[in-house]
């Protein structure tokens, strides 16, 4: 029914209007002066309102005062034809000259109606889609929230504020497995008494079992043990059992599997079915970061215990190393005195068993201080004693002496340097050590009447042409350095297994690899000992073909002589 407040204090003016408004099915209301007016749209606001500016009403005091009352209200003035009263004009939709004739009055009053239906339903589309605009803010910033960390209690937080930006909530009720032990997490607007929270406990607990039917839950909930806590907004009021009474909404926390808990919401108004939707979404927006979050808990839980392996077993092999050295000095000694005849005549049976006996006995010794030194370094215990120094003197030194190793054989060792190379800062003996076993490894590996080569260059670092898998390691490298390179014609080495060459422990597959032995340790100490010099080693190979082992060293820039440690 449309309402229609008439003002106005003319008799026949009210009789005429009033009869015909009734007449078209309007329900009307006269009034004659300002207090009936406020006592009025106090109670109901009209759906039009007709000024009769021929009567004696204050119509400009009284327009100012009911304005903000009803903003809604179409304003039609009834006038006199030559009505020129500026002022008034402003506040009026339309106008009816005195004299007008009865459809000329319906038809101005209907479409005003028009007009003002017209406007509600764009000031509710407006509002809807204000408050949609709202709600999608609120799920893109708790969705920002959600990615921006890992930590789960951090993200149910997250969940419930964004249920409050979205929803203005009375009381949330979340049950959380995201940590040790259920929690009983409770946001809410006024204080909770203990027989309240009490009920919420339960009434969550029926909640969450429900969800699994006949199945057993995955997590065992006792009442009297699961932790509760609070955030109260306004401690000053206090929620009763009518709480009960509210509207609320039900949602599980899970992806796929997994459950993280479950959430339910309260609210003294009805929730929309937007509100339905928004609450749904959050909850399940949640739980793909409480799995990412649950997953990197896990991997930094597993990397602290493989961190804790490590160091036992590095303490392990240092013990065991240590240990092994002491015996098997003595054995050593003793092999010496009796190879050397001073403890009686030894037959050759017996020189060839003492021959075999020493040759392992170097073997295991040369294991043994591969395991100190990975143990050093590891434990960042290893002594460089750095000054500047020249490439030729570490490749002579090791040509020298392993040149009868490769004669022996049948193979030779030769090198190829270019003369004249800029000086290193280095510890020659680290690197000494680097090169001995880059052509230990090149004469086990090579059969007899091939060549090993040592190759000596100057090259900048963008001049370092390497395979894909070392190329992370080489864009490192800034200015000028001296590469050195152990290039055999042995058996090579598979593309697939390159990147594991410099693995601890590890040792390409074929039958001569596991003919020669060895402890694996070798390439990932002198990676570890070049990575200490701001260097860098890698290789190229091709299978049955041979391999080529670089390093490179930079140049020195200015004198040092100091040890480092």
């Amino acid at each position: 029914m449309v309402r229609i407040l008439l003002l106005s204090q003319r008799e026949e003016c009210v009789n005429h209007l009033k009869n015909l408004l009734i007449l078209n099915k309007y329900e009307v209301e006269v009034c004659g002066d300002e207090d009936f007016v406020f006592d009025y749209i106090n109670l109901e606001t009209p759906d039009i309102i007709i000024f009769d500016t021929l009567s004696d009403i204050d119509f400009k005091s009284l327009s100012k005062k009911i304005k903000p009352y009803c903003e809604k209200s179409a304003v039609l003035l009834f006038t006199q034809s030559d009505f020129k009263d500026r002022e008034l004009i402003k506040y009026a939709n339309a106008f009816i000259p005195e004299g007008s004739n009865d459809e000329m009055i319906i038809g101005t009053i209907n479409m005003n109606l028009r007009m003002k239906n017209t406007l509600d339903k764009l000031s509710d589309t407006n509002k809807d889609l204000q408050d949609s605009l709202y709600r999608q803010n609120a799920l893109y910033s708790t969705s920002s929230q959600f990615a921006g960390t890992l930590d789960k209690k951090k993200l149910i937080n997250y969940m419930i504020e964004g249920f409050d930006r979205a929803m203005s909530f009375s009381l949330t009720c979340t049950l959380s497995f995201c940590e040790a032990e259920p929690v009983l997490l409770i946001n809410s607007l006024h204080e909770l008494s203990e027989e309240l929270i009490s009920a919420l406990k339960l009434r969550t607990i029926l909640h969450y079992n429900s969800l699994f039917e006949e199945e057993t839950p995955p997590f065992k909930v006792d009442i009297n043990k699961i932790k509760v806590v609070k955030h109260i907004k306004d401690n000053a009021s206090r929620f009763t059992f009518d709480i009960f009474h509210y509207d609320n909404m039900f949602a599980p926390i899970r992806l796929g599997e997994n459950l993280y808990g479950c959430v339910e919401i309260f609210k003294d108004a009805p929730f929309s079915s937007d509100d339905s939707r928004c609450f749904q979404t959050i909850a399940q927006q949640v739980a793909l970061p409480l799995k990412s979050a649950s997953l990197y808990q896990e991997i930094k839980e597993t990397n602290l215990k493989l961190e804790k392996l490590e160091r036992l077993k590095s303490e392990f092999i240092s013990i065991v190393s240590h240990e092994l050295r002491t015996p098997l000095t003595s054995i050593k000694n003793s092999l010496d005195i009796l190879l050397t005849g001073k403890c009686g005549e030894i037959n050759d049976s017996g020189n060839k068993f003492l021959d075999m006996a020493k040759r392992n006995v170097q073997r295991l010794s040369g294991i043994i201080n591969d395991l100190l030194d990975l143990s050093k370094i590891e434990a960042g215990k290893m002594d460089f004693h750095f000054k500047n120094m020249s490439i030729h003197s570490v490749i002579d030194y090791v040509k020298s002496t392993l040149s009868i190793v490769a004669k022996e054989k049948g193979l030779l060792l030769e090198s190829v340097e270019t003369e004249n190379l800029p000086e290193i800062s280095a510890d020659s003996q680290r690197l000494e050590q680097v090169l001995t076993n880059l052509v230990s490894n090149a004469i086990k590996f090579t059969p007899e009447g091939k060549k090993i080569t040592i190759i000596s260059a100057l090259k900048n670092a963008a001049e370092i042409d390497v395979h894909p898998y070392f190329q992370d390691e080489i864009s490192k490298l800034k200015g000028d350095y001296v590469v050195v390179s152990v290039k055999d014609e042995g058996i090579g080495i598979a593309e697939k297994d390159l990147l594991h060459a410099f693995d601890k422990f590890a040792q390409i597959e074929n039958s001569l690899s596991r003919k020669v032995g060895g402890s694996g340790l070798g390439l990932p100490i002198a990676k570890q000992l070049l990575e200490a010099h701001n260097g860098a080693i890698w290789c190229t190979s091709k299978l049955d073909y041979g391999s080529e082992f670089s390093f490179a060293i930079p140049v020195a820039t200015e004198k040092v002589l100091s040890t480092v440690l």
